[in-house]
């Protein structure tokens, strides 16, 4: 690397967040070293070496607008976001949610990471916050190394670590999905045919429900008490929630009319597409944590999924956050070390894309840092403002969020009619002023 005036970045992660950073800082002229452990230290989610590696879904959320998730991207795309770009151009059909072709978007990532001469990659385990020169990065994902979240729980000086558990939806060959049963088609019209449906009567859902209440689940013992993050279910916590909660959750049919009937199906299961050749689909909100077998015989209970070839099963991990509200610092840095940053799920972040945002943030905030500029200010207002306050402000049960309209000021005065829209349109003006 050539001589810089500016201190080099020691990032740890290569997820979403530290590849965002990053490529931030390096495009500020910062050199950095990107530390990450796979491929030669899998995750019980990863399967690759890629940056940016997908795990769980390949959406990164809602481009609608007004929605606080598109609001979000809008913000993103003004501040240059490399994720955001590479996920666009990469982009796969999925109405209004911005799904992509996991494989082609991680290795754009790659290429832009490994092939930037102001970033060293170093593959290997960072054991110690200690190893690290300041300023650093710690982008390690909910399934930080044991290793490392035990330095971390000693930098804190406290055992105030929460956990969530993650589910991951199985991804099935679309050459195997019965076209003379499924039908393709997005909830009212909104997004063209994008998903593949699999219609269901109130038989065949009820028997479905009573596969899944009785099916074989992974349940160690530590998985006894277990926290989820309740956008990220597993069907079978659902199920055990009421008879019906699928129905009114992701196998929801307003809105879908089965061609061959003219009606509305009692229930319906959607596919959404996985890569750019529409070989391979997962089915949408159908996180599990069933054994595989059991996966396998109850999902070809679906009508059209009879004999549905698996890519890839479901599974079930356990996800690491700290608690920012406490231990971080406005600016994402810890309160015992002002020149230890901490970005992505860690944080207490939940979803692709607001880890990515605080992968941004902090790119922001170690360059007003070194350069010794006035911290930039997001306005509570806006939908990136909005989410640095969610992990930064004093609460009494911290738990991981994505974006949403409740994280925002209220309005005053003004129609539930037009709340998101005066809402979107708030942030956009308040965002301007930056």
């Amino acid at each position: 690397m050539a001589a810089s005036t500016k201190p080099i970045i020691h990032i740890v992660g290569g997820g979403l967040a530290g590849s965002e950073c990053a490529l931030q800082l390096a495009g500020l002229g910062y050199f950095v070293k990107l530390y990450e452990m796979r491929p030669k230290t899998l995750t019980p989610a990863h399967h690759t070496g890629q940056f940016a590696e997908l795990v769980c879904s390949n959406s990164l959320g809602s481009l609608t607008e007004p929605s606080a998730p598109g609001l979000l991207k809008w913000e993103m795309s003004r501040l240059g976001s490399k994720i955001l770009d590479a996920a666009l151009r990469h982009r796969v059909p999925a109405g209004q949610s911005l799904s992509v072709d996991r494989n082609e978007f991680s290795n754009e990532i790659s290429n832009l990471i490994r092939k930037n001469d102001h970033i060293e990659v170093i593959e290997g385990i960072v054991e110690d916050l200690d190893q690290l020169p300041r300023p650093a990065v710690i982008a390690t994902g909910p399934l930080t190394h044991e290793k490392l979240a035990q330095s971390i729980r000693q930098h804190f000086g406290t055992e105030d670590h929460l956990y969530f558990y993650d589910a991951i939806a199985p991804v099935i060959d679309a050459d195997s999905i019965n076209m003379d049963i499924c039908f393709k088609a997005s909830r009212y019209d909104k997004g063209g045919d994008d998903y593949i449906n699999c219609p269901l009567n109130k038989d065949e859902y009820f028997a479905f429900v009573e596969a899944v209440i009785k099916s074989e689940k992974v349940e160690p013992k530590e998985f006894e008490n277990t926290q989820y993050f309740e956008s990220c279910l597993p069907i079978e916590v659902m199920v055990s929630r009421g008879p019906l909660t699928l129905a009114y959750g992701p196998m929801k049919p307003v809105g879908l009319r089965d061609p061959r009937t003219g009606k509305t199906p009692f229930a319906c299961v959607q596919l959404r597409q996985e890569n750019k050749f529409a070989t391979a689909y997962n089915l949408v909100g159908f996180q599990t944590k069933m054994k595989y077998p059991e996966q396998m015989r109850v999902f070809r209970m679906i009508p059209g999924l009879e004999k549905a070839e698996f890519l890839k099963l479901g599974s079930l991990h356990r996800n690491m956050f700290i608690n920012s509200p406490i231990l971080l610092n406005k600016n994402l840095s810890s309160k015992k070390d002002p020149n230890l940053f901490f970005a992505g799920q860690i944080t207490g972040v939940e979803g692709y894309f607001e880890s990515t945002c605080t992968g941004m943030l902090v790119s922001k905030f170690i360059d007003a840092q070194v350069t010794q500029r006035p911290l930039p200010i997001f306005a509570a207002e806006t939908a990136l403002g909005a989410l640095l306050g969610a992990i930064t402000e004093p609460k009494t049960n911290f738990q991981p969020t994505n974006i949403n309209w409740g994280l925002f000021p209220p309005l005053v005065n003004v129609h539930k009619s037009q709340k998101k829209q005066a809402l979107f349109s708030r942030a956009q003006e308040r965002f301007q002023t930056l």
